[in-house]
């Protein structure tokens, strides 16, 4: 039974639009800003999957263009990298990887290899835990 209001305290955004991905390559998403937000979770969504592996990582620094980004360690990640890849059995599935640093900026960027039809992603950021609630 759904009692308690998720819906008044988080904000979701656009974090990859879907993303036809045909070729060995990073695909990067958006940058997004966490202020305000104490947490910030990634849903990365498939749709046919065709062959190859689509890995996720994550981007973090505190310039909103990223000119001083830096992947996201081990330790500041929620979930596995290895859950959150995507292989080709995996059409029309969600899968989750989340972001606990300090920097105020992120962005998902999806890394294909071994594509020559490939598939679509997209993914949006939820961001949890804000400083004042409710949100809009």
């Amino acid at each position: 039974m759904a009692v308690r209001d998720l819906h008044n305290n988080i904000a979701a955004e656009n974090a990859l639009d879907s993303t036809a991905i045909s070729s060995d390559t990073t695909t990067n998403g958006e940058i997004i800003d966490t202020r305000d937000y104490e947490s910030v979770e990634f849903l990365i969504k498939s749709e046919t999957l065709t062959d190859g592996t689509y890995t996720p990582s994550i981007t973090e620094g505190d310039e909103d263009d990223l000119s001083d980004g830096s992947a996201v360690v081990a330790a500041d990640l929620l979930g596995t990298i290895a859950a959150a890849t995507f292989a080709a059995a995996d059409d029309n599935a969600v899968k989750k990887i989340g972001y606990s640093g300090t920097k105020r900026y992120v962005r998902l960027n999806i890394t294909s290899a071994s594509t020559t039809s490939g598939g679509t992603l997209s993914a949006v950021a939820v961001k949890g835990h804000p400083a004042l609630a409710a949100v809009a």
